[in-house]
């Protein structure tokens, strides 16, 4: 096997791999490096790269006893890090510079993939404080899409899905206040998890968490790695796991189709998007599924109580900050909008959104999944996403209204490719579900990933 042949295998495999003595930890790990080297010079993904501490990592693994191997779901796996969570030895920089101070410990997500086995390789790049649908920031630099370098991998997980698209990691941690996993998984050909709220533990690193809008998850090259992934992060579940889910074939199910956006949201759907969901819809309805439209009730009030907690959240992380001179100028702009808003604001943002749940849930009545448009046009070129500019920025951020009332009421949702639009870029569709259904979305999104051919693997030209 090549070292390209095990940067392309997705984490369930290599792990296997690892544990069978089929290859090594090591090798895994060195063909991973390698990738980096070649390639991320001109995509930037990562602003650290761990080099050192993954070989010793790799080493101990292949030195286990072959039962203490054996156990480990993800043995000798290549795992990156969003430069928002805490990996203990390096610095948490958020997109900014990093006055922080080197983190005594990792954060509990990432010690239990260190438990399960997995191989820390780096921090991925984000925009400051992850505020932006896009990942470029003054001091780390634009992060590219290996799809096409002109544009944007998405954010605020841009590097943990451009490192995933090419094998410069199998997975990739990433964190979602309004669709920071699921649009640039989408953007890049990958999966990307939204858990429900509460499913994978949040560090004290993130602060005030956007006020309950942000959750961890997982971006992967298959369906079956994002199961695996949170079947090792959450509490057990009991009998069932996710990757039992993603090996049933989901039963006849109830799916509502649904493009009308958030009202407020000023967004318009390409016919790139529109394709997107009805390849998706052609082929449910080919396998069985019941496939309707209609209109979701977002109301007014799901805008207002995203965009409160927000401006809230930003504004908090903002005062945590060591120096706030050290942070962008829109950053400190878009902090000071938030503490324009009275205190009660986010007080009734959050006493409200239960019923902003339950005008959302009401499609549950008839359906059993929700599938949306990802977002409102393919990957924005990097010159077109804004450098400057608070109020230009936030509008900017509209392109994934889709997204974002998912985080507002807390329920999961998984972005799924289904093919590439005419220019080769990749499309995606996303699908929702009830509260703490992960495993019908799952098992739905394996369905898809079953019967559609369509490429996961970006090959960028290699840094010269």
């Amino acid at each position: 096997m090549t070292a390209l042949d095990l940067v392309a295998t997705d984490a369930t495999e290599q792990a296997e791999m690892v544990r069978s003595q089929r290859v090594t930890s090591r090798s895994i790990i060195e063909a991973t490096l390698r990738r980096i080297e070649d390639l991320d010079g001109s995509i930037n993904a990562y602003r650290v790269v761990m080099a050192e501490s993954a070989m010793a990592d790799a080493d101990r693994i292949d030195a286990l006893a072959d039962g203490n191997r054996a156990s480990l779901p993800l043995a000798g796996v290549p795992v990156a890090i969003k430069d928002d969570t805490d990996v203990g030895g390096q610095v948490t920089a958020w997109g900014s510079n990093p006055h922080r101070g080197i983190c005594e410990l990792d954060s509990e997500v990432v010690a239990r993939l260190r438990a399960a086995g997995a191989v820390i390789i780096g921090k991925t790049n984000v925009p400051e404080l992850a505020l932006w649908p896009w990942t470029a920031s003054k001091r780390w630099g634009v992060t590219r899409n290996p799809w096409d370098m002109d544009r944007t991998p998405g954010g605020s997980s841009g590097g943990s899905a451009a490192a995933v698209c090419t094998g410069m990691a199998a997975i990739a941690l990433g964190s979602d206040g309004g669709g920071s996993v699921r649009y640039p998984a989408g953007l890049t050909g990958a999966v990307g998890v939204k858990p429900q709220r509460g499913r994978v533990p949040v560090g004290p690193e993130h602060h005030s968490g956007w006020h309950g809008l942000l959750v961890l998850g997982p971006i992967t090259r298959s369906v079956r790695d994002a199961a695996l992934f949170l079947d090792i992060v959450t509490t057990s579940r009991g009998s069932s796991t996710f990757r039992d889910s993603v090996i049933a074939r989901p039963e006849r199910l109830r799916i509502a189709v649904s493009t009308n956006p958030p009202p407020g949201t000023q967004v318009s759907l390409t016919s790139a998007g529109r394709e997107a969901v009805e390849i998706a819809s052609k082929l449910l309805i080919g396998l069985g599924h019941e496939v309707f439209e209609v209109d979701i009730d977002y109301g007014l009030a799901s805008l207002w109580n995203s965009t409160v907690r927000l401006l809230t959240g930003v504004r908090d992380d903002a005062a945590s900050w060591p120096d706030r001179g050290d942070l962008e100028r829109r950053t400190r702009a878009v902090a000071r909008l938030g503490s324009l808003l009275p205190p009660r604001s986010l007080r009734r943002a959050l006493r409200r959104e239960p019923t902003v749940a339950a005008a959302i849930n009401a499609v549950f009545d008839s359906a059993d999944v929700v599938l949306t448009p990802l977002c409102a046009s393919p990957a924005p070129l990097v010159d077109d996403c804004p450098t400057t500019g608070a109020l230009r920025s936030l509008r900017k951020a509209n392109t994934s209204a889709w997204l974002v009332p998912w985080n507002v009421i807390g329920q999961p949702a998984i972005a799924v490719p289904v093919g590439t639009d005419q220019h080769g870029l990749p499309t995606a569709v996303q699908i929702a579900g009830r509260a703490s259904d992960e495993a019908t979305l799952l098992s739905l999104a394996s369905e898809i990933e079953a019967n559609l051919a369509f490429p996961r693997w970006a090959t960028p030209p290699q840094h010269m």
